[in-house]
């Protein structure tokens, strides 16, 4: 088996990120349900990167980027939403597209913010709207 340069080999803390990114993506999926959205896919992906969750809301489809985030060390989770990762999004959310057969007449790009307090308490936000169709 060849060797992995250290690194690359994946650490303590890329774990535990992805434990958090995973937590948060399940706890904002759960909410969305009890919104009444339903879940369409969890961690599609294709060579521009990844959409957290795809859902729909009647004839909606929505493509929605989870950041989570426990203490404001790294700033909250609606300081990482920059133009460039927005742009991003609508380019995944094209992708996933033109993979249909049918595409829905409306989609949009929602952002959900889970902060985890001291006790490891969630507190969601839910911000519609932010890339992609109007």
């Amino acid at each position: 088996m060849p060797s992995v340069p250290c690194s690359m080999k994946p650490g303590k803390a890329a774990d535990s990120r992805r434990a958090l990114g995973a937590a948060g993506e399940r706890l904002a999926a759960a909410y969305l349900t009890r919104a009444g959205y339903r879940i369409v896919e969890r961690n599609w992906r294709c060579a521009f990167g990844e959409l957290d969750l795809v859902a729909s809301l009647g004839a909606t489809l929505v493509f929605v980027e989870v950041r989570t985030r426990r203490g404001p060390t790294f700033g909250s989770p609606e300081e990482s939403l920059t133009p460039r990762k927005r742009a991003r999004l609508a380019r995944l959310a094209d992708a996933y597209l033109a993979t249909l057969a049918e595409a829905p007449a409306t989609w949009r790009i929602d952002f959900v913010a889970v902060d985890l307090d001291a006790h490891g308490r969630p507190h969601l936000r839910h911000l519609p709207s932010v890339a992609g169709e109007p």
